[in-house]
């Protein structure tokens, strides 16, 4: 950035030079050498040069539920970590049917026009008879795919609650020191689970239709609370009316809840990701939230509130992985299963027996 120009709220520090493509001769060698084994430094060495190949192979690692494999996993995040938290990191959220995908491909392309170097994580719904996922945001977004400056991994929610995927916040510490200083996490949509992200971003922008019945009907009142902004999507043509009418319902709504703990004021905007039409505005909220936030220090002191909340939350994954993921436990669950199906034994009773021997084991 040239001194004589306006900083904008979402630089950061460039950091290394990133290349425009992957060296694919290279990372193929690369893998041959260690006969597909990369050790974590060799992964963070690659992530740091900006080689999006070994950053996707790293993330489909930390993806990983074999034991094997999160070990080298918390290893390489551990390795990225001093590199890491240079970023903006923005949660989108919205009911079916809003335009997620859409709105973040014209919004992503308006970030790397700037000069933004973007990564967007998004999170598809896994289905609970096959657990496969579709992960089709890479041709949603297709302009979005081939920017250079834009990085997009689709990665399925594995049926974790919050609307995020289980290591999304991992994925961001990866991202980060790839050197992308602009982060979006897409989640699956609203529900009443639909809170994780929130602990993982700096802004969280709640999207919403207009026109679609009674708007205020389908809103979740903690969804509302957390949002930082919303923004009424489709606001062109005939639904242009529509949207203005709906943005004022919302401004009524927003009225009624507590300042957030950030002291920032949500604001409701409407926009057209196909026309353009209000997407600068809601990237000056942005910009605006960020510099208010960051001078009143709430920025950083929210992040370091979020290092808590994940403290948590991977002692939780951690201690249910090693559960059941145990030789010992493992065909135990089996039986107790027959015997509830039976009606022999009740679940709260095989809980508390697994867990029992799980515990004297770990003795």
């Amino acid at each position: 950035m040239n001194e004589g120009k306006k900083k904008s709220a979402l630089s950061v520090r460039r950091g290394i030079e990133q290349p425009s493509s992957v060296n694919y001769g290279s990372l193929k060698s690369f893998r041959s050498r260690r006969k597909n084994k990369i050790l974590p430094a060799e992964f963070r060495e690659g992530i740091l040069k900006g080689n999006t190949g070994l950053l996707s192979q790293a993330i489909t690692l930390i993806e990983s539920s074999l034991p094997g494999h999160q070990d080298i996993a918390m290893e390489l995040v551990e390795e990225c970590l001093p590199y890491s938290g240079n970023s903006v990191r923005i949660g989108i959220t919205g009911v079916p049917g809003v335009g997620k995908s859409t709105f973040i491909e014209n919004f992503g392309r308006m970030l790397t026009a700037g000069g933004a170097r973007l990564a967007v994580l998004a999170v598809d719904p896994s289905s609970k008879r096959s657990s496969g996922s579709i992960l089709g945001d890479k041709t949603r977004m297709e302009k979005l795919s081939a920017d250079p400056a834009a990085f997009i991994r689709p990665s399925p929610s594995g049926g974790s609650l919050g609307g995020v995927a289980k290591m999304t916040r991992e994925s961001i510490i990866l991202c980060e020191a790839a050197g992308f200083d602009t982060i979006i996490v897409e989640t699956v949509g609203v529900g009443q689970s639909e809170t994780a992200v929130k602990s993982m971003v700096d802004f969280f922008l709640l999207l919403m239709l207009s026109g679609a019945g009674d708007e205020l009907q389908g809103i979740k009142r903690g969804i509302m609370e957390m949002a930082d902004a919303v923004a009424i999507t489709k606001s062109d043509g005939t639904n242009t009316v529509k949207a203005g009418a709906a943005r004022s319902m919302y401004e009524r709504a927003l009225h009624l809840y507590l300042p957030p703990p950030s002291g920032w004021k949500p604001r409701v905007l409407a926009c057209s990701a196909l026309t353009g039409e209000g997407m600068s505005e809601i990237h000056e909220n942005l910009k605006d939230f960020v510099d208010f936030t960051r001078n009143s220090g709430f920025f950083n002191e929210n992040r370091k509130n979020q290092n808590i909340y994940w403290l948590h939350e991977s002692i939780d994954r951690q201690l249910s992985q090693g559960f059941y993921n145990d030789p010992v436990i493992a065909p135990e669950i089996m039986k107790v299963r027959q015997e509830i199906a039976g009606g022999r034994l009740s679940s709260f009773m095989a809980a508390k027996r697994l867990l029992e021997k799980y515990l004297k084991k770990e003795k």
